[in-house]
């Protein structure tokens, strides 16, 4: 599997780091199998932190044996278990188990209103999983162990003229 990660820096050597905010699927090393999303979540946080240059990192992972030695909770699609999983992340009140991979669903800057009108209370957990069917939601993978890290092969960044 090819996976790339969107950013200001290359990363080659990619680490566990301390985040500033509560994400989507909690503490990890954010990748996803898109491209184009890597390159438009890499020119946003070029313009939030206002240094460096655009850059995708690319990544090669034995996924088979990976997750056949790893902890993984995989989300098919933004389903009830997915929405209330989010939530509490991004609420930061998760404290069930930990897992060395998460994928699934991103809930990026097109869902981030429904998601925004549900946590406070203004849409129901079915009006907002309703809303959710007709977005296209791109995916991510979140690496959240050195375990998973050590599976991850740097092979690459995107060049510059397709960023």
């Amino acid at each position: 599997m090819i996976l790339y990660h969107g950013s200001n820096i290359i990363v080659s050597k990619p680490r566990l780091m301390e985040q500033n905010r509560f994400l989507d699927f909690g503490f990890g090393f954010y990748t996803t199998t898109n491209k184009i999303q890597a390159i438009g979540f890499a020119d946003k946080v070029l313009k939030r932190r206002k240094e460096g240059e655009k850059a995708v990192s690319v990544y090669e992972i034995d996924e088979i044996s990976a997750f056949a030695e790893c902890s993984v909770l995989h989300f098919d699609s933004a389903n009830e278990m997915w929405l209330d999983f989010v939530s509490e992340n991004r609420s930061g009140k998760y404290t069930g188990k930990a897992y060395d991979f998460i994928f699934g669903p991103v809930a990026d800057d097109d869902v981030y209103t429904t998601f925004t009108l549900y946590s406070a209370g203004v849409l129901t957990k079915e009006q907002t999983l309703e809303a959710l069917k007709i977005k296209k939601l791109y995916n991510q993978l979140v690496l959240s162990s050195e375990k998973a890290l050590s599976y991850l092969k740097f092979i690459g960044t995107v060049p510059q003229e397709e960023l």
